[in-house]
């Protein structure tokens, strides 16, 4: 089937300026998203807060407050919006331009732009960042779900399933562009963590496995809660870690290759895990909690190995292990599963589905 050219209004989340890594992975999908559709002579509009860098591409900066991450609310907490919302003022400037594009894509995990679904003209659809994390937001969610059938995109099934409508979402993974990781077959003898540095990360597991094993641990990643790293450092002031700062990915690729293997040690349940298919790309075996999207990223014993979650000691057995794996199995894995190609032809079905299916409420 020949899917026509659309014009596609992208709007990123409120949480951060794009390039600064606060809006952690959603920044990296939506890069990699925009790559692709532009590749495949889609016409693209990218809205996203002020200060917003993402080459080659123009983005159209909104000024305004920046909106809380929603990963820091508990269960029952209220939606809140600052004054001089920028997540308000991209939706307002969405409303103002509508009419200029076939489809709009939110990639804000915020109870605003659902909210909003019924009162614009064209359809938007939703890519859901994070699964179940506040009743406010399951309950929003669950209403688009019912209102717009087919519009709810998500990184994987195990995400979903932690919504009570997983049925009615879309499973679309992730995919990066794979000319940019280069495959690196003899490693040093270190390991790597990837990631925001914030609480439900768990990066504290990672340096206490480091520590135990005596093998140094490259840290990558934006310092997102400077308390939370300082007591890091104190409570493990002798483990072998080295902190190298936030990258852009052609340098990251470059550092992450050349380590023995990655440590993802989410306390919550990710979405997805795109810095997993980032080294898989490079041929660096996983070291997971069996825990979210990581679950079907990982496959056991042959690109690397799942634990109980929360289990130091767990981790310390696998890295003992990674002998067993083939490194040119992980880089396998993400040319038949996460190329840009195979996301684009799942993102751009959806997209075609929710324009030639939609229904009005």
């Amino acid at each position: 089937m020949i899917i026509p050219k659309y014009k596609l209004l992208f709007i990123s989340t409120p949480v951060g300026a794009i390039g600064t890594g606060v809006g952690g992975g959603v920044e990296l999908t939506l890069f990699n998203i925009t790559q692709e559709m532009k590749r495949r002579g889609h016409k693209i509009e990218i809205i996203a807060p002020n200060g917003s860098v993402m080459q080659p591409f123009t983005v159209t900066e909104i000024a305004g407050e920046l909106q809380i991450p929603g990963q820091t609310q508990t269960r029952d907490s209220p939606i809140t919006m600052p004054k001089n919302s920028v997540l308000a003022n991209m939706w307002d400037y969405a409303r103002q331009v509508q009419s200029n594009y076939d489809l709009i894509v939110n990639f804000a995990y915020d109870w605003l732009p659902l909210y909003l679904t019924s009162f614009f003209q064209i359809p938007i659809a939703h890519l859901i960042s994070m699964g179940s994390l506040t009743d406010a937001m399951d309950s929003i969610i669950e209403e688009v779900a019912i209102k717009f059938p087919g519009t709810l995109g998500v990184h994987s099934q195990t995400q979903a399933a932690t919504f009570t409508f997983a049925q009615q979402c879309t499973s679309l993974l992730n995919g990066m562009d794979l000319s940019i990781y280069h495959f690196c077959h003899q490693p040093n003898q270190t390991l790597a963590w990837v990631g925001r540095i914030a609480p439900e990360k768990g990066l504290e597991d990672a340096v206490a496995s480091a520590k135990i094993t005596g093998i140094p641990l490259k840290i990558f990643g934006l310092i997102q809660d400077e308390s939370y790293w300082q007591k890091i450092c104190q409570d493990y002031p002798d483990a072998p870690i080295e902190y190298m700062g936030f990258l852009p990915t052609v340098e990251l690729q470059k550092q992450l290759g050349k380590c023995m293997a990655l440590l993802v040690t989410p306390r919550w349940v990710e979405a997805f895990g795109n810095v997993a298919i980032e080294a898989l790309a490079c041929g660096v075996p996983l070291i997971a909690y069996r825990r979210g999207g990581l679950t079907e990223i990982v496959q056991e014993g042959k690109t690397g190995f799942l634990v109980e979650p929360d289990s130091v000691q767990g981790l310390v057995d696998a890295i003992g292990r990674l002998n067993e794996i083939d490194r040119y199995a992980c880089r396998q894995q993400a040319e038949v599963e996460y190329s840009l190609e195979a996301m684009g032809d799942r993102v751009e079905q959806w997209f075609e589905d929710i324009l030639t299916k939609r229904t009005k409420p």
